[in-house]
């Protein structure tokens, strides 16, 4: 069950930032330079959540990047890969990541380590670790080695090479683990304050451990990383070893998912991507062809129920199968703005704690959901997902397809798991075991076995459905493998009336697509662009990179 929580306000960095002579309400003689006045058992909560905020829909990172994916759409300039430095997108993230998940981190790692309050300083570090390796994905060069030396008066810390911030966060994960080990006496021990694992240190060494082997293997195409893969996966105890160990911030009805605003919204932004759901529902030609995927009703909500006419906003729908209502990547067609606000299919209990879908229909409202599903940062699926690309790529020995087999097995247990804390008092039936999911699994592993040269595109594309609310580690993947395979509105057959949309099915309550225009003419981004505030305030500052052509170090 998932505890409730509240996070503290990080006043302390209104001291970071703000250069003033000012006393205080209580006029107490307090350095202002120095913002280590909170204990660091008030200040974990704090980054734990933003490592979230900074990383989710809506609110962070997988704001563009579940576009980039083909698992989202939207009316912003990420449905034309049009993400600029000043375009609103990655700014807010940035501050995120930078202003406090990555600023209270180190105060946290130098105020505990002074005080001996070791756990604390791992479990920082492990913070730290975690936020600056999706930095790197995502910008590839950033601010590292004097990212949050504000505090002595480093005010235009510079870009690190993107290649030589891997090496040295291995290096501070290690120290995360050693910190975690340490058995001398702690006068503070995290408990109910670790909202991520409730103060159970071994977890934490699992999630450590479990970050360093996603890490290697996004470094494998240009490293040999057997040896460091070989011996992490020596002792699997020490990895993430279940649903209940996965590294993921828990939320709840009071504090909800930032994924879930699009039931509280005015205006709702987010629609699902024709692309993911028509290969959920086993209408792409190429892939899971006929494979209708049970997770449906727990990764989306119609608004409207199936083989409705009437429906709720009366306007024309640029794509609709039945109840599913959405809007096409890239396109520019007369019904693409039209609004849909009780009509689009939206986020389901599955991943931001929104309505299962039982086929009833009806527009959503604030209270129609939880808010209460997790934000998953690397779960046991992800883990055995790593495994079976390490053994299919050659990188270790092992069984693949065992290893494939478990890691979509484990995925379906993992949508039980949320389901569980999210669905509030909704009856929603259990997933794994049951025989559609039995039905499902057996041909996806048949495919598997009929087609060899398939067989890594079936793990990535099954672990980018799985990764489904978390866009970082998909955009990665993606990058270093090329699977799975999205969507090209520049590519003809792929566009709207080539052989992929409109859908191949025939469902004559399809509207018709014979002639969606699209106009896009850009390249897939191999990166994002940095903030252009960043560009502009900070002297130490690259110019504006090509987000076309910019890589990151570990793209081949």
């Amino acid at each position: 069950m998932l505890k409730k929580f509240k996070y503290i306000i990080p006043l302390l960095l209104m001291g970071v930032f703000v250069s003033s002579c000012k006393k205080s309400f209580f006029d107490i003689n307090v350095d202002p330079n120095n913002p280590s006045t909170l204990p660091v058992n008030n200040l974990l909560p704090e980054i734990e959540k933003n490592l979230g905020d900074a990383s989710a829909i809506t609110s962070g990172i997988s704001v563009a990047l579940e576009v980039y994916m083909h698992r989202l759409t939207v009316r912003e300039s990420p449905n034309s890969y049009g993400v600029t430095g000043s375009s609103g997108v990655v700014d807010p993230m940035w501050d995120t990541y930078y202003s406090t998940t990555l600023t209270n981190a180190d105060i946290i790692i130098e105020k505990a380590t002074a005080e001996g309050n070791f756990k604390y300083a791992g479990i920082a570090k492990i913070i730290k670790a975690f936020a600056v390796s999706q930095l790197v994905d995502v910008f590839g060069d950033v601010p590292y080695s004097e990212a949050t030396k504000l505090l002595t008066n480093i005010k235009n810390p510079k870009f690190d090479d993107d290649a030589t911030i891997y090496p040295q966060l291995i290096t501070l994960i290690d120290e995360g683990i050693s910190n975690l080990n340490n058995t001398a006496a702690n006068p503070l021990s995290p408990g109910n304050d670790d909202v991520i694992y409730s103060g159970k240190i071994v977890n934490w060494v699992k999630a450590a451990n479990t970050l360093k082997l996603k890490m290697y293997t996004q470094m494998r195409l240009v490293k040999n990383v057997t040896p460091e893969v070989t011996a992490l996966l020596a002792t699997p105890a020490n990895l993430i070893n279940s649903t209940a160990e996965s590294f993921q911030l828990p939320y709840s009805s009071d504090n909800k998912n930032p994924g879930y605003a699009d039931y509280v919204a005015a205006q709702r932004t987010q629609d699902i991507s024709p692309w993911f759901y028509e290969i959920l529902r086993g209408y792409n030609p190429n892939i899971f062809t006929g494979n209708k995927d049970p997770r449906i009703p727990y990764y989306f909500f119609n608004q409207i129920k199936p083989g409705q006419t009437a429906v709720n906003d009366n306007n024309a729908t640029e794509y609709r199968d039945s109840s599913f209502v959405s809007i096409y990547f890239g396109s520019n067609g007369p019904d693409v703005g039209r609004t849909q606000q009780n009509t689009m299919t939206l986020l389901g209990l599955y991943p931001v704690g929104g309505k299962f879908d039982n086929g009833s229909g009806a527009p959503v409202t604030a209270t129609s959901g939880t808010g209460a599903a997790p934000y998953r940062f690397i779960t046991y699926a992800d883990r055995l997902f790593l495994e079976a690309e390490l053994i299919k790529a050659g990188v270790i020995t092992g069984d693949a397809k065992a290893k494939a087999l478990a890691a979509i097995t484990e995925a379906f247990k993992q949508v039980d798991a949320v389901a569980t804390v999210a669905k509030g008092s909704s009856v929603v039936p259990v997933l794994a075991g049951s025989p559609a999911v039995t039905t499902y699994i057996n041909k996806v592993m048949a495919e598997y076995d009929a087609n060899p040269a398939k067989q890594l595109q079936i793990i990535m594309t099954q672990k980018w459905i799985s990764s489904f609310g978390g866009a970082v580690d998909a955009y990665t993947d993606y990058r270093r493998t090329g699977f799975p395979i999205l969507f090209d509105p520049n590519n003809p057959a792929m566009a709207p009336g080539g052989k992929v949309q409109p859908p191949l099915h025939g469902n004559p309550l399809v509207d018709p697509q014979s002639a969606v225009p699209v106009n896009l003419n850009r390249p897939f981004p191999l990166s994002l662009p940095w903030p252009s505030s960043e560009l502009t305030s900070n002297s130490s500052s690259p110019t504006q990179k090509q987000p076309s052509t910019y890589k990151v170090f570990w793209q081949p």
